[in-house]
């Protein structure tokens, strides 16, 4: 007899009144006796299903909780230990061709909350289902709702669905790190953190832009692996060629061996040759492989030490300054002019004398 049927049999006993005498009271009393008995039995029989059904839920229970905290402490051990190798190399000459600190531990929490999020939602989504199988409950209506509405959420939020998608892909492709100087087409400048939905950019200017990892259509990262500095030299097209190129050697060759300037050149200066030859000036091209994201600095400093050598060799570049011609006293205007003639003056005895005699008037 099920619960249902016993406890509706005990509500069925009809209640004393009043007016009834006490010897009615015995029928009552005897059908709650039975109405006991019944409950009891069905207990009885019942107790072994409720009993199998508990150990289940509680077994299914601990299982999923011990495995969920085995995997996120498995999870935790391995953030660790990258954290550790990239302190240990910090510093070092392997160091600078790895990632920097701060960028191994930001990627490597994120590569951690992913993986943690991932082993909790699968552990705990299939207990859940497991749980409710135990108690014979119909999972596929549950099953068809959670579908619809999971795909009417992924048509709702697929731009913030693609977001985290593409941080998920670009922080386990390691495409780019805090430090890094990027260009992702949006935005450029250097990362300060990286999310699984937006990433943070510090520009030239000092602004911050939070660039969503979804738009990110390509990066040029301008930290990864190796960069060039280039610098060009204009002088005039009359110099020589063996003593300027000569003065240019000089200048990276001393150069790389003064700190820290050896450090961030990664191989010798070059000189490529000429890159342009006018009518007034030739172009020299200088180039040289750096660290990554020291080009800049060290095209300044090889403009520094290019311009005081070529001013200690005497070699002008196009476009300096002229030099200023000594001052001389202004020209006399009548130093190219020739003395004038006695004989412009008719007063004077060289005039009169050459005047010509008139001749007297004939006679008739």
């Amino acid at each position: 007899m099920s619960l249902s049927a016993v406890l509706l049999a005990a509500g069925s006993s009809p209640s004393p009144t009043p007016s009834e005498s006490p010897t009615a009271l015995v029928p009552s009393l005897q059908d709650a006796q039975e109405s006991a008995t019944n409950a009891a039995s069905w207990v009885e029989q019942n107790w072994s299903t409720w009993l199998s059904i508990g150990l289940r839920v509680l077994l299914i229970v601990v299982i999923a909780a011990v495995l969920r905290m085995t995997l996120r402490r498995a999870i935790t051990k391995l953030i660790d230990r990258m954290s550790r190798t990239a302190e240990a190399v910090d510093g070092t000459a392997l160091g600078g061709l790895l990632v920097n600190v701060e960028r191994r531990r930001q990627r490597s929490q994120a590569i951690g909350s992913v993986l943690k999020s991932v082993a909790s939602f699968l552990i705990m989504g299939t207990a859940a289902l497991m749980v409710l199988g135990t108690f014979e409950i119909n999972l596929a209506p549950l099953l068809a709702s959670a579908g619809v509405a999971g795909v009417a959420i992924g048509f709702g939020a697929r731009n913030l669905v693609t977001d985290f998608l593409s941080g998920v892909f670009m922080i386990l492709e390691d495409q780019y790190g805090v430090g890094d100087t990027i260009d992702a087409g949006v935005a450029s400048g250097e990362v300060i953190e990286v999310g699984l939905r937006v990433t943070k950019l510090r520009g030239d200017q000092g602004e911050i832009w939070y660039v969503r990892n979804g738009e990110v259509k390509r990066i040029g990262n301008l930290s990864q692996g190796w960069a060039t500095a280039g610098v060009d030299v204009t002088v005039r097209s009359d110099e020589d060629l063996d003593r300027l190129k000569a003065t240019l050697a000089e200048v990276g060759e001393q150069m790389s061996k003064e700190e820290p300037w050896n450090e961030m050149l990664w191989g010798p200066i070059e000189i490529l040759g000429l890159d342009s030859v006018l009518l007034d000036s030739m172009v020299i091209h200088l180039s040289a492989k750096t660290m990554p994201g020291k080009s800049l600095t060290v095209e300044r400093e090889l403009r520094w030490r290019v311009k005081r050598a070529l001013d200690a060799a005497g070699i002008r570049i196009v476009g300096g300054t002229p030099p200023v011609a000594e001052e001389e006293p202004p020209a006399d205007p009548t130093a190219g002019m020739a003395a004038p003639s006695a004989y412009s003056n008719t007063g004077s005895p060289q005039a009169q004398a050459a005047t010509p005699l008139v001749s007297p008037p004939a006679s008739k």
